[in-house]
């Protein structure tokens, strides 16, 4: 951190060198926007949760740490008068996407509704051993909230409210499953923990409607493209990967995120770089080919981003 601040100072300083003004505090600002992202707030630390809203219903995606903030941001509503009702649904089980859960404070209110989904059958199992001692000191039994379960059908449309959620298969060593959210014309690709192993239409037979179509995806990028290569069947991939389902598929605008927890701000600067190089590159041999290629927005998702769609 010290070193990071030192850059940034250090690069403000410099900023104005040659200048026939000295530098201000109105400097200061435009001076901060123009820093890569990784000297100026980082990806963020949080593990997987994602909220989907639409004008009467919003669904979270995974209990990972950030649901922990998001709870918070909850009891503003409904849910801190213990009128709420939150729907979660869950790829999969892995302690990343589920270790925010005990700090999700609704679920400890009286009044509140949660829902729970997955197309897993251990659903119930899982979230009752997470809320039991000695892993947590509240047990199940005693969370105010009143909690439901729900089993989610392979490929079957699910509605809540005015959107529509699918579950489709991803490419991980443990079941996981991605979802499709589809609302008025519009539609939202989560394809998070997958190496993507399957990559061609017809290897992805009934789940290739998942990257079919949509307005914004977000896709799994914890390794670099060499990485991905050293750690085959740990169910991850690299931006490259999903760069050229997109652009094959006709994706709008992708971000991707599940960064590797053990990279700085600055590696995960580097694997950005070395995707755009990829990219790059790409469209480079196409027009040398005289091919059409679809053009994808694109970049690494940071914590706390809100995308309309």
């Amino acid at each position: 951190m010290r070193a990071r601040m030192k850059d940034v100072v250090t690069r403000f300083a410099e900023s104005g060198m040659g200048k026939k003004s000295a530098l201000s505090l109105d400097h200061v600002e435009p001076f901060l926007a123009s820093l890569p992202q990784h000297l100026y707030g980082g990806f963020g630390g949080n593990t997987p949760c994602i909220e989907v809203r639409a004008a009467q219903q919003r669904a979270i995606i995974d209990g990972g740490s950030g649901i922990r903030p998001l709870g918070y941001e909850l009891l503003r509503g409904p849910c801190g008068k213990g009128q709420g009702e939150v729907h979660i649904l869950f790829t999969h089980f892995h302690w990343d996407h589920l270790i925010g859960l005990p700090f999700f404070v609704p679920i400890f209110i009286p009044g509140n509704k949660i829902h729970f989904y997955a197309v897993q059958p251990e659903l119930e199992e899982v979230i009752r051993t997470i809320f039991k001692k000695p892993f947590f000191p509240v047990p199940f039994e005693y969370l105010g909230a009143e909690i439901s379960f729900h089993r989610l059908e392979p490929r079957k449309p699910k509605a809540f409210g005015d959107l529509m959620a699918t579950p489709y298969q991803l490419d991980h060593p443990d079941p996981c499953w991605g979802f499709r959210f589809e609302r008025e014309g519009m539609a939202y690709a989560h394809c998070v923990d997958t190496e993507a192993s399957r990559v061609t239409p017809e290897e992805l037979g009934p789940d290739l409607p998942l990257y079919q179509n949509v307005d914004l995806m977000v896709f799994d990028a914890q390794y670099t493209l060499m990485e991905t290569i050293e750690k085959i069947d740990w169910g991850h991939a690299a931006a490259s990967i999903g760069l050229d389902l997109a652009m094959r598929e006709g994706v709008k605008r992708m971000l991707f995120m599940h960064h590797d927890p053990a990279s700085s701000d600055e590696k995960i600067a580097e694997a950005e770089a070395e995707a755009r190089r990829y990219y790059d590159s790409q469209l480079r041999a196409a027009k040398r080919a005289g091919k059409k290629i679809h053009e994808v927005e694109w970049s690494f998702a940071t914590e706390g981003m809100v995308i309309p769609l």
